[in-house]
Order: structure tokens, then sequence, then C-alpha cells
């Protein structure tokens, strides 16, 4: 690729498919985008309008005189605070001299790095999660290495149980692990079986398996809000709204270089709307 073959909208729109591709914590399976809306600058902000629940009354045949309820409505605002940008050039000589397309391959690494920017950022959410949603502490984090099955047993179900008392969907739940977490599953049966596992479908990205209800996934992003204890997140993709947007991307050649150049700038941003759609646990991930 060279600059005089370079479409901004069809390089944006490959950038925003490999960049989706990537995501974990910003995964289809953890957030949704049900609000995305219109996405122009860094500021702009996507309403999310809720209404209240409906009181459910006894009837009595004719008796019960029925009068509608007026319901009330409340509006959240996600802001889309996050603008990051990539800037990178390929000189002539390089471009001249290495094998296969260098500019594609480039981008496709922009987008993996952007992704893991907006994994880390999602990832901090955890700390919006509800108190009888939490497991352990970061002073008494959860051993997970004593046994095989403690990660299974001390972790995964109880977190399981604590969706089901938020009356957290059954459906589409998921949890993140870091990689010592999944080390100490690679040691369960439950896990590794596939017969006990319940795995009946094709792996999404960064999925691992299943496990108590739970499509698993690993991730070097889970938080590590003290030293050797992370955070395992479990929950429901209607948690947490997210929106975003490669909002520019533009192709040039540097003054001071013979080069081509691309410039990106992305825009996101992401609420937690149903804090108690998520349930964590902080674990000991020192073996």
């Amino acid at each position: 690729m060279s600059i005089r073959r370079f479409v901004p909208e069809v390089w944006s729109a490959r950038l925003l498919v490999a960049w989706r591709k990537e995501l974990v914590y910003a995964g289809p399976t953890v957030v949704n985008r049900d609000y995305e809306g219109e996405i122009s600058e860094a500021g702009d902000t996507v309403r999310i309008t809720s209404i209240s629940r409906p009181t459910i009354g006894t009837y009595v045949p004719n008796s019960t005189v029925i009068v509608p309820e007026e319901l009330t409505d409340a509006q959240r605002t996600l802001v889309v605070d996050q603008s990051k940008y990539w800037a990178f050039k390929v000189d002539d000589v390089d471009k001249r001299q290495a094998k296969g397309s260098v500019m594609p391959q480039a981008m496709s690494e922009a987008a993996h790095a952007l992704a893991d920017e907006t994994d880390r950022y999602v990832a901090g959410f955890y700390t919006g999660a509800v108190p009888a949603n939490t497991l352990g502490t970061t002073g008494a984090p959860i051993n997970v290495h004593t046994a095989p099955t403690d990660f299974y047993s001390k972790v995964l179900v109880p977190l399981r149980t604590k969706l089901k008392r938020a009356n957290a969907p059954t459906a589409g739940r998921y949890a993140i692990v870091p990689p010592e977490g999944y080390a100490s599953l690679l040691l369960d049966e439950r896990f590794t079986d596939y017969g006990k596992s319940g795995q009946t479908e094709a792996l999404r990205n960064g999925a691992v398996g299943r496990a108590a209800g739970f499509e698993i996934y690993e991730s070097n992003n889970a938080p590590e809000p003290t030293a050797g204890v992370h955070v395992v997140q479990a929950g429901v993709n209607g948690a947490i709204s997210f929106a975003e947007q490669i909002n520019k991307t533009e192709a040039y050649r540097p003054e001071s270089s013979f080069s081509d150049a691309v410039k990106g700038l992305a825009l996101y941003g992401a609420k937690l709307i149903r804090p108690d759609g998520i349930a964590i646990a902080y674990i000991d991930a020192t073996p």
C-alpha cells in the first residue's frame, strides 16, 4: 500500500473490524453496544433511558378496579471520554526491501495495540460491582492453589451463585480469568473433560472453554489491584454498555523523511449501567 492507494473509509473499516476481533473485556459477550448512537467527537454523550418496574397486583373478578400505573423514567449518560491516537511511518527504503505488504501488517499491529488499551479501560469497571456480588478482598484474596478443584469450587461456583441471587440472566454468562486462573482450571477435569464442561459450540475470540455455566475467557488484562492479587470478573453483557468509533484515519508523506505514514484517532467510552450484572472475586495468583 502507498498513500496513493489509501482510501480512509476502507482502512478505517478494516481497522475497526480488526480492533473488535482482538477485544475480550470490550468484546460482544462481555459488553453490549445497545446505545452506541452517533459518535463524532471526543466528549460526545450517549443517553441511556430506563423506566421503572410495574407493580404486580392481585386481580379479583368483579371486584378489582384496574388503574394504570404511571411509570417513571431515568436517564444516565455514557460519555465518550477516551480519545486515543496512533501514528507510524514506513521508510521508502525499508518498504522496498521488505517482503510482502508492510503497511497492512502495521495497521494490524495498531489494531492489536488499540484493543489492548481498550480492554484495560473496560476491565477497570469491576470496581463498580455491588458489595453483595464480591468475593474476597485485596487484603484477603481467595487461595486457589491448595487443591486442583479450588478455582472451580471456590471462585466460579460462588460467582454463579452471586449472579443467580442478583437475578442476572442465565444465558450468555461469561467469566474472565487471568492466566493463573486458567492454569488452575486446567488441573480440574470438570473443565478439561469435554463431556463434563458442557462446551458444545465453537469458541469465540479469547474464549478457552466453559465451566459452571460460564463461557471462560483468558486475559492478561485481568486487573491486579495489589501485587499478586488478580480480579476474576463474571457477568452478562447487559451490565456494561460500550460505544466506539474510528473517527479519523489519514495517510500522508512526512516532510522530514522519505516515507509513507498513517495516523488515526479512535474514540470510545463505556458505562456500568447494571452494577448487579457483574460479580467479582479477588484471587491469590501466587502458587
